[in-house]
């Protein structure tokens, strides 16, 4: 009766017939061309999920900057005359990145047709998404 090694039993053992025992390459094949198929629907579900994410905060943003138009334009009796005079009155921390173009100077505005304030100044009414396209319920963000 002899000490068997340690690490004896994670030599691969070979079959009756001599084979190491492994996958096939039909088995391998399968498997792969498997996970191909599943790779091919999830990616563009998963795509799909991103754009709708991305809808979402677009809409969040939008409310916020008009929100925040609003408020500045009732304490200061003035419509703002750029997204910066927000940020410069503390209205908002800086303007924010539109998240369809990924970037912050993107944004359309609406001018008053007739001035607000005092001084004859016209000011920013709304604000709108400068992103290029439509969206998922079908409308162009430029409307949104």
């Amino acid at each position: 009766m002899g000490i068997q090694p340690f690490f004896s039993s994670n030599i691969r053992q070979s079959s009756p017939r001599g084979r190491a025992r492994g996958f096939t390459l039909l088995e391998l094949t399968i498997t792969i061309s498997l996970m191909l198929i599943l790779a091919a629907i999830a990616v563009p579900v998963y795509q799909s999920l991103i754009l709708r994410a991305k809808e979402t905060v677009l809409h969040d943003t939008l409310f916020i900057l008009r929100d925040s138009i609003d408020k500045y334009t009732n304490h200061k009796e003035a419509a703002p005359s750029t997204l910066q005079d927000l940020v410069t009155a503390k209205y908002i921390r800086e303007v924010p990145i539109d998240p369809i173009t990924g970037r912050n100077d993107t944004w359309t505005v609406k001018l008053e047709e007739e001035a607000s304030s005092r001084d004859g100044k016209i000011g920013i009414r709304d604000v709108f998404s400068g992103a290029e396209g439509t969206s998922t319920e079908g409308t162009p963000y430029t409307e949104w």
